[in-house]
């Protein structure tokens, strides 16, 4: 069995050139058709997969994206994938640029290829003051 963390990683990777090329058939084979993207606003707002196709064609564009160091964890046919971005994002005429946090759900299912079911994308703090606070909690360090 191939490496799930490979072929996770070649999944991103592919969602975000569709995203960026607004490659609607391309995201279709990929995300499953009960899809969901949690963005990370105030209040969070939800997209399910034809309103995340039809936002992407017109007004939600990825311009530009740099995947970072992911994590992938495997639970049985499932996989979190968790990853920092740098993002070029486009919201009709506002500009949505820096660093976030994707977290993906993937599921496998019998037949065919894995599928992302679900998506949270929020934009890191720019304290590193959290970050610190939470490493400090951690007992293995």
């Amino acid at each position: 069995m191939a490496d799930v963390t490979a072929i996770l990683e070649a999944n991103e990777l592919r969602f975000m050139q569709c995203w960026m090329h607004r490659d609607t058939s391309g995201i279709k084979q990929i995300a499953a058709r009960d899809f969901m993207m949690l963005i990370g606003t105030n209040p969070p707002q939800l997209l399910d997969r034809p309103s995340f196709v039809a936002a992407m064609e017109k007004d939600f564009r990825c311009t530009g994206f740099r995947l970072g160091e992911s994590f992938v964890r495997r639970h049985g046919r499932s996989a979190w994938y968790s990853a920092g971005v740098q993002l070029e994002l486009r919201l009709g005429a506002k500009e949505w640029s820096g660093d976030f946090l994707v977290t993906d759900m993937w599921r496998k299912p019998r037949f065919g290829g894995w599928k992302l079911m679900e998506r949270s994308l929020s934009q890191f703090q720019s304290s590193d003051e959290f970050a610190d606070k939470i490493r400090m909690l951690q007992l293995w360090t």
